[in-house]
């Protein structure tokens, strides 16, 4: 495997003079995860999602960024794990905020795009979570610095929630892995899920299918070493704008 991903230079995390430019400053993820379309519409909510509804986030003074992804039938067939209602999660989405406080707009902005006709779609959700960020790794072989990690483009994610909570695993040496943000679950009135459940958000450069096959051994082991509950281990392609029915659940 090229270990350097054909990129020049030294990794930004260990060259301090980059790091004291300044960060990402993202402290909180909100991770939206839904069922398919009951009505076989994903292709049509997408497309909206993606041109209308996910950019005007973006007044939220303190997004930072955003990423959705899709569960395909051969993402689906990867999974190492799928528990209960977790089973029916084929959407993703991920918004990356500077905290918790800076979701205060988000029904406000959602009842005003409501009201104004602008939301014509919905998945139904299989729960919602706030979740605080805890750590940050990039491969070294990616060259830049995990903070920027949301910013990469990736080829898809392998998302992992756990209930209860373990020594992380060392996932970077894992080919496809660019890097790993971890995060603890906050009870908050924007969430169904209460705390105490651990994220785990790898982000893929490497095929979503192939790179989940290689991170199942080490998940299978990891749980029969500890006390955690897996509730999901998928990986989840990143959808092509103005493509919107090539990757669809």
């Amino acid at each position: 495997m090229d270990t350097s991903n054909g990129l020049p230079g030294t990794p930004s995390d260990q060259v301090p003079e980059i790091l004291r430019t300044g960060d990402s400053g993202i402290e909180t993820l909100f991770v939206s995860l839904a069922r398919r379309h009951p009505d076989g519409a994903d292709a049509d909510y997408l497309r909206w999602h993606s041109l209308d509804h996910r950019p005007e986030q973006y007044r939220l003074p303190g997004l930072q960024a955003s990423l959705r992804v899709v569960s395909t039938p051969a993402c689906r067939a990867a999974r190492a794990a799928s528990v209960g209602e977790y089973d029916e999660v084929d959407h993703v989405m991920h918004y990356f905020f500077s905290a918790a406080a800076d979701l205060e707009g988000f029904l406000e902005l959602s009842d005003a795009l409501r009201n104004a006709g602008r939301s014509p779609f919905i998945l139904p959700p299989v729960a919602r979570g706030v979740y605080q960020v805890s750590s940050r790794e990039a491969a070294p072989r990616a060259r830049l610095g995990a903070d920027v990690l949301p910013w990469l483009p990736l080829r898809g994610v392998y998302l992992v929630i756990e209930q209860g909570a373990a020594s992380p695993l060392p996932l970077l040496d894992v080919e496809g892995v660019a890097g790993v943000w971890r995060a603890g679950s906050q009870s908050s009135s924007y969430a169904s899920i209460e705390s105490g459940q651990q994220l785990s958000l790898c982000f893929l450069d490497g095929d979503p299918v192939a790179t989940a096959g290689r991170l199942a051994p080490l998940l299978e082991s990891h749980w029969q070493a500890s006390a955690v509950q897996p509730l999901l281990a998928a990986p989840f392609q990143v959808i092509t704008p103005y493509e919107w029915d090539r990757y669809l659940p």
